[in-house]
């Protein structure tokens, strides 16, 4: 059953390709959304100018023609107060810290499946919500972002070691946290560290074995 309409939230879809917008505003709609598309990034930025108010959550392909979605959410993140996630071809640790590292607060993977689109989705509103009831609440917001970069890049660092998809270096994360009972980004900034602090020494184990 649909949301009532006082109650739709309005989302921002950007994406070259006119099929997988049909196909995502389609599931979107169904889900309780309102949306409304852009075929760019100065179509997307033009709808922006419209609509800021009423945009939850904007959702951007990582690769268009022309500007590409992350210089897109650069600019959404310079001149707006509009969140954003991104939708990419690729699963990978490196995107996923991209991704990080511009701000998202979510990632969802091509092929779109709406059964794993939802469910990501949804979380990436959350995030969203939480970022703008922050600002509200006059919480330290940059210290709450940098916490939710902590856990991203730790997610990468875990994909990228152990060859697993993200939910599944998520989870795993998550549930280790929750068992020593800290908190996610604790855990999460360890992880961080230690990748920096092997990824140093393996730089100087090279240095060593070259000048033998």
């Amino acid at each position: 059953m649909s949301a009532p309409a006082s109650s739709r939230r309005l989302i921002l879809l950007v994406d070259d390709d006119p099929l997988l917008l049909d196909f995502i505003s389609t599931v979107l709609q169904h889900a309780g959304y309102d949306t409304i598309g852009a075929g760019s990034a100065p179509e997307a930025m033009q709808r922006v100018q419209e609509r800021e108010a009423d945009i939850a959550l904007a959702l951007l392909d990582i690769t268009m023609p022309g500007m590409s979605g992350l210089e897109l959410a650069q600019r959404l993140k310079e001149h707006t107060a509009v969140p954003f996630m991104f939708l990419s071809s690729v699963d990978d640790a490196e995107t996923a810290r991209q991704a990080a590292s511009h701000g998202a607060v979510g990632f969802v993977v091509k092929p779109v499946d709406a059964s794993r689109l939802l469910p990501a989705f949804e979380a990436g509103l959350a995030r969203a919500d939480e970022i703008r009831q922050l600002r509200r609440t006059e919480v330290n917001l940059n210290a709450a972002l940098a916490a939710g970069r902590e856990t991203s890049l730790a997610v990468g660092v875990l994909m990228a070691r152990y060859q697993t998809d993200r939910n599944t270096a998520f989870e795993v994360l998550r549930d280790h946290a929750r068992s020593n009972r800290r908190k996610i980004n604790e855990v999460a900034e360890q992880i961080v560290a230690a990748e920096e602090l092997l990824g140093s020494l393996h730089g100087a184990f090279v240095a060593r074995l070259r000048g033998k």
